[in-house]
Parts: structure tokens; sequence; C-alpha cells
């Protein structure tokens, strides 16, 4: 019964993962698909890489279908992307979230970012993030989502995704 009470006053914001992983358009379905597997992500942002603007996604759904298609190996982003990004508002009920995604057949919502004419992903809610609400015993369960999550701070994040594409670098040359 408390539950219940709780996910009455329950919003999106709270239970929602800032971050989101992105790829370009020209990025091949092996390697979303090796993200998507590593990170336990139901779908990555496709991003314009002249603006960061977000174009699409592409689900666990769209690499599952495009890998019936000829040539799936070879498949880029922007092939098989969705154009449009399911999004939701962070200070909605997350029980009226969860019928948004039933009702539209989705496995998770993003929380977009407006800045300069730009529209970027900065945070997303799925199934995961309900069903361990619904399993957790108490907030300690739930500590890493929502707004007051505790996080890298902006140095931090972008020192590791900077050290990050360095080692990649070397093992390219």
């Amino acid at each position: 019964m408390e539950k219940e009470l709780k996910s009455a006053a329950l919003l999106v914001r709270d239970l929602m993962k800032i971050g989101v992983a992105t790829c370009s358009p020209d990025t091949p379905a092996s390697e979303i698909a090796k993200l998507l597997v590593d990170k336990k992500l139901e779908a990555v942002v496709v991003l314009d890489p002249l603006d960061g603007h977000g174009l699409g996604i592409v689900s666990q759904d769209d690499l599952v279908k495009s890998f019936s298609l000829p040539g799936a190996r070879i498949q880029l982003a922007e092939a098989i992307m969705q154009d449009e990004i399911p999004q939701v508002p962070a200070d909605i009920p997350v029980t009226a979230a969860a019928q948004l995604m039933v009702d539209q057949g989705l496995r998770v919502l993003f929380l977009m970012h407006h800045s300069g004419g730009i529209e970027y992903p900065a945070a997303m809610l799925t199934y995961e993030h309900i069903l361990r609400f619904l399993a957790a015993k108490d907030q300690e369960d739930l500590k890493d989502l929502g707004m007051k999550a505790d996080r890298q701070s902006p140095v931090e994040a972008f020192l590791e995704r900077r050290d990050a594409a360095r080692e990649r670098n070397k093992h390219k040359q």
C-alpha cells in the first residue's frame, strides 16, 4: 500500500537516468549492438556530427529487424534509425509515462534538452527503471536514478571521454 501511494507522487525526474548513450549516423550496427549489450541499454540516440542535434534513435528492435536484411553486418545507424526520438517531460507522473510506453510500444523515453535551437538528449526512462522501482526495498536500491543521483561532475565526464578517445586513437595508429 505504501509503495502504491509513493508511485502516485513519483515523477519521471525521480527515476530517469541522466546521461544518454549516443552515436553518429555513420556508426556501424555492430558497434551499436556492442554498446547496447555492454551498457545494458534499450537504445542510443543518433546525433548530427556537426551540431549535436538529435536525429533519431537506434533501438534493440531496430537492430534485430535490420539483421534480416541483406548486408546487415555493414548497416549504418542512419540506415536503420527511427527518425523520431520518443520524448517525455521530466515533471509528469511515472505512471503516465509508463502508460505512454505501453500505448506506443516503447521500452525507452528520452528527456530532451533544448538550447540554441539544438535538441539533444539529457536523460532517459526505461522499463528497467520502472521495474527497479517496483522491486526496490528502499531508496538505496534506486540511488543511481533521478535528478538527485550521484554522478560524475562535467569535468570528470569530459576527462573520461577524452582519455577513452585517446586510447581508441592510439589503437588505430
